[in-house]
């Protein structure tokens, strides 16, 4: 009895479709982690010339919007909510430092006020963004 050679099959795994699932995962995870560095209020900061603060480790920002609505870590808070804020950080962190993000249109007394609560509550280090100047040509 003779038997016919078998046939032998080709057992290679096709890769496509897992470089496919890998890549769409790489997609994914870079363009979730640019959205994270983008704060959700808008603010227009001041220009100014001075050069780049030194960060510091534990840093908490306030913004001030337009219409003086204060914010902190993304909150809207009153301003003795912002007091009892800033003590309960300046108890954790003496060597932090309060930046404030105050619009352009902000009146100045708001912008003091609010650095008169957080040097109240602790803080000896105060800055205020502001955004560069546009160099004449």
């Amino acid at each position: 009895m003779q038997f016919k050679p078998m046939r032998r099959e080709d057992s290679r795994f096709d890769l496509t479709p897992l470089v496919d699932v890998v890549f769409l995962l790489l997609i994914f995870f870079m363009l979730s982690t640019t959205f994270i560095v983008a704060p959700g209020i808008k603010v227009k900061l001041p220009k100014s010339s001075s050069t780049e603060i030194s960060r510091e480790k534990k840093e908490v920002r306030v913004v001030i919007t337009k219409d003086e609505k204060i914010f902190v870590e993304q909150k809207l808070v009153s301003i003795e909510e912002l007091g009892k804020y800033l003590k309960k950080a300046a108890r954790e962190s003496r060597e932090g430092m309060v930046i404030i993000q105050a619009d352009e249109m902000v009146p100045h007394g708001k912008v003091v006020g609010v650095m008169d609560v957080a040097k109240t509550s602790g803080f000896n280090k105060l800055a205020i963004a502001t955004r560069p100047k546009e160099r004449k040509k």
